[in-house]
């Protein structure tokens, strides 16, 4: 890329923000041949209006990386959102503003290219951070001839079941939900408001297969909290993510002393280095590749938990099944899988990838993701 190509793309960047579903490109030149980054966002449209206690939408929009190089196109995608405030348009143009940057990196070093890219994309840039680290794995899987899940040295038959997440809705939705979920045989309820045992009511009064329970930060009293997963496990819950606020460290470790459910660390748990800490007030963590920056940060985040002896769940945020199966390639690693966010969508814009047998994630063994544009 020349000066005046990089600076065009430089300048684009600085208006991504006011280009709610644009895209922006970068190619450098070597003696491989051209190196392009491509980057948009793409609306993926809810099937239902999606609530939690963070907030209600019926669509979301993440951001799409393609990396082209020797004739091979590598897929990736990220999903800010904003709890983590950083918007799509953020993320992409953090992404665009560092397209030269990475266009003449190695990918084959992606290790030390990775860690270069961070510090270009900037602090809390970790779901931009991750649909490039997406982008290219898939590349060098395809390079290389393998699938990922091969390349880390796994076992596709270990991958878990995953959960099908059931949305804060009214209990009539609600059963209608659960119906539709009849395939998977462990559900994920959303709770964290005053609805809560209207919820799970309406859930029981569909089906008795286990539940898992996500509060998302929802409940601010420790009192409250320790009733209400009390009464969750007399209602056939297995754990509890998230529930209360992240900066309330001593108040879940109070909540912790007093129940029996395990309880699993999502927005508490934004870095490696925190994982170490969190031990003292969680029974394991909620590892998503949008919160760590990628497969390569979130294969780290799974290894120091396990050293900790703590259990790992693999989530996801609403996205495509680019993000979805980028995640199910770590999965034969974890306890727990919650991957159902391409699911949730009724646009999905890739095809391939993984695939859901009653619930049981079935891996491609497709070069690289597995996932190939619609």
């Amino acid at each position: 890329m020349n000066r005046r190509d990089w600076l065009k793309t430089a300048g684009m960047a600085g208006v991504a923000a006011a280009l709610p579903l644009s895209s922006l490109a970068a190619t450098a030149q070597d003696k491989q041949g051209p190196t392009t980054v491509k980057v948009e966002l793409k609306r993926l449209n809810l099937r239902h209006t999606w609530t939690t206690t963070m907030s209600s939408s019926t669509y979301r929009d993440t951001v799409h990386v393609q990396y082209l190089r020797d004739g091979i196109t590598g897929y990736g995608e990220g999903a800010p959102i904003q709890r983590y405030e950083i918007t799509p348009e953020q993320a992409m143009a953090a992404i665009a503003t560092s397209a030269g940057f990475i266009t003449a990196g190695d990918p084959r070093q992606f290790d030390k290219l990775f860690t270069q890219v961070r510090g270009k994309l900037g602090p809390n840039q970790h779901a931009a951070m991750a649909a490039v680290d997406i982008a290219m794995l898939d590349w060098w899987g395809k390079k290389l001839g393998v699938p990922l899940y091969e390349y880390f040295g796994l076992d596709p038959a270990d991958a878990p079941v995953t959960t099908f997440s059931i949305g804060i809705d009214t209990p009539e939705i609600t059963r209608q939900k659960t119906a539709e979920a009849a395939d998977f045989p462990v559900l994920k309820v959303k709770v964290g408001l005053k609805t809560d045992k209207e919820t799970i009511e309406a859930v029981r009064s569909v089906t008795k297969k286990p539940l898992r329970v996500d509060a998302n930060e929802g409940w601010t009293d420790k009192e409250q909290a320790i009733r209400e997963i009390n009464w969750l496990e007399t209602q056939g819950v297995e754990f509890i993510e998230q529930p209360m606020p992240a900066h309330m460290f001593d108040e879940i470790k109070y909540v912790r002393s007093k129940v029996h459910l395990p309880i699993i660390a999502d927005e508490a748990c934004t870095s490696a280095a925190m994982i170490p800490k969190l031990r003292e007030a969680y029974d394991g963590i909620n590892v998503k590749l949008d919160k760590a920056g990628g497969i390569l940060e979130s294969y780290r985040w799974i290894q120091i938990a396990r050293s900790l002896n703590m259990k790992v769940m693999l989530g996801c945020m609403i996205c495509s099944s680019c993000s979805c199966t980028a995640a199910a390639h770590l999965s034969p690693l974890v306890d727990y899988a919650d991957l159902d966010g391409s699911l949730l969508i009724a646009n999905d814009p890739y095809v391939g990838g993984v695939k859901v047998e009653k619930g049981k994630l079935i891996l491609p063994n497709e070069p690289g993701l597995g996932v190939r544009p619609a």
